[in-house]
């Protein structure tokens, strides 16, 4: 049964941030939360990123509640002081339940996918680097490839559409797609690719040419009519 609202303590807030020696601090020493150097390497990137930007939580001796992390990361930074914030009035029982519910709450956390990956798709577009937001490649990539993915449509997918009498793309253009360039040009025009590239160099190149030629045995014949690869 809740207690009334009136009845309840206030909320505690602690909002005076110490500037204050590594050396000072005191680990927990049945701190079970572990930390590994991959990511430790990632909170020191996030650190040099956007700065110390969550302070250390430590109680009234210097004890680390919550950060133990955090100090480990502005080790390898070089870094002598951090920012802390001293949890004043704990219990000895609150203070350790604290170190574990820092750390779980968090976790019970989730994510809207449909939003994450829109912003997923905003910050590459924007060349920012993905790598620093804490997901491993393989979750990055799948978040990026249901952005780009099939999804069903409200037409028959071999419907083509009549030629529009003003058409949207004409010789020359180039769409932007995220990372990706599309141009609609002539692709054995030296100038065209230019165009396209805007500078940058391309590790891979796939092509198939020479175009609309049967290979069926071992010889390119230029009969059309044989050829049952698509263009």
């Amino acid at each position: 049964m809740n207690a009334p609202r009136e009845l309840m303590p206030p909320v505690v807030i602690h909002d005076r941030i110490e500037r204050l020696p590594i050396s000072a601090l005191v680990p927990y020493a049945r701190n079970s939360r572990t930390h590994s150097d991959e990511q430790l390497a990632q909170i020191a990137a996030s650190m040099r990123e956007f700065g110390f930007t969550n302070p250390v939580l430590i109680d009234e001796q210097g004890g680390i509640v919550a950060g133990h992390g955090r100090v480990m990361a502005a080790q390898r930074l070089g870094m002598a002081h951090v920012p802390c914030l001293r949890l004043a009035g704990l219990t000895q029982a609150q203070r350790r339940a604290y170190v574990i519910a820092d750390n779980q709450i968090a976790l019970n956390a989730g994510w809207d996918d449909a939003m994450l990956r829109l912003e997923l798709a905003d910050l590459q577009a924007a060349d920012f680097n993905l790598d620093l937001l804490g997901f491993d490649a393989n979750r990055l990539d799948e978040l990026l490839a249901e952005e780009v993915g099939e999804t069903e449509g409200l037409t028959d997918a071999d419907d083509v559409s009549e030629v529009q009498a003003k058409p949207v793309s004409r010789p020359g253009d180039v769409w932007l797609l995220g990372k990706h360039r599309v141009m609609c040009g002539d692709s054995t025009s030296r100038e065209a690719f230019a165009v396209l590239m805007a500078g940058a160099s391309s590790d891979m190149i796939f092509t198939d040419p020479p175009y609309g030629m049967s290979y069926g045995d071992g010889r390119a014949e230029g009969d059309h009519s044989k050829n049952k690869r698509g263009g």
